[in-house]
């Protein structure tokens, strides 16, 4: 079944995606993770990872927030917690592989900002930081626990099949 896209056109300040879940898109890994209300105010203000302890309070308490988004059937929420678990992981890998959160060196080129890659910068080395790989593992976790959960699975497919397919 085709997936509809991740949708950035949006007026993302005037939704609000648990009263319209019509709009929202799953998309790839953390896509729109910084842009979709009200969950985005709910959940941010809990995801640090600065050590593994602050870690491991952060993971439980957005997993909380997955588990009660659950039991509301509120799949965007779900899928909104299961994306900051997610992020805690590849941010606290970035900064376990690169000490400035910086993978390549120089600044991005203005006609690729807000695009993931190298852009024809070099790589900077990997300098290993222990504390944010523990803090990696924390969130590797609970992010895991949040992607296979056989309800949220289920969620997932309902949504791109209700909402996301390019066949009505």
């Amino acid at each position: 079944m085709p997936k509809a896209p991740f949708n950035y056109t949006l007026s993302f300040d005037k939704i609000d995606f648990r009263q319209q879940p019509e709009f929202y898109r799953i998309g790839k890994g953390e896509q729109g993770v910084l842009l979709v209300q009200p969950y985005k105010s709910e959940i941010l203000p809990h995801w640090r990872f600065k050590s593994p302890a602050i870690a491991q309070l952060s993971a439980e308490t957005i997993y909380k927030l997955f588990l009660e988004y659950k039991s509301q059937h509120d799949f965007v929420g779900m899928d909104m917690a299961r994306k900051f678990l997610q992020m805690g992981y590849t941010r606290s890998r970035r900064y376990a592989n690169h000490k400035s959160g910086k993978k390549y060196d120089g600044p991005v080129p203005a006609d690729k900002k807000g695009q993931s890659g190298s852009h024809g910068r070099n790589q900077l080395p990997q300098v290993v930081d222990e504390i944010k790989a523990a803090s990696a593992r924390i969130f590797y976790e609970y992010w895991q626990k949040a992607k296979n959960d056989s309800d949220y699975q289920q969620m997932a497919l309902q949504h791109r099949q209700q909402y996301e397919t390019t066949y009505k």
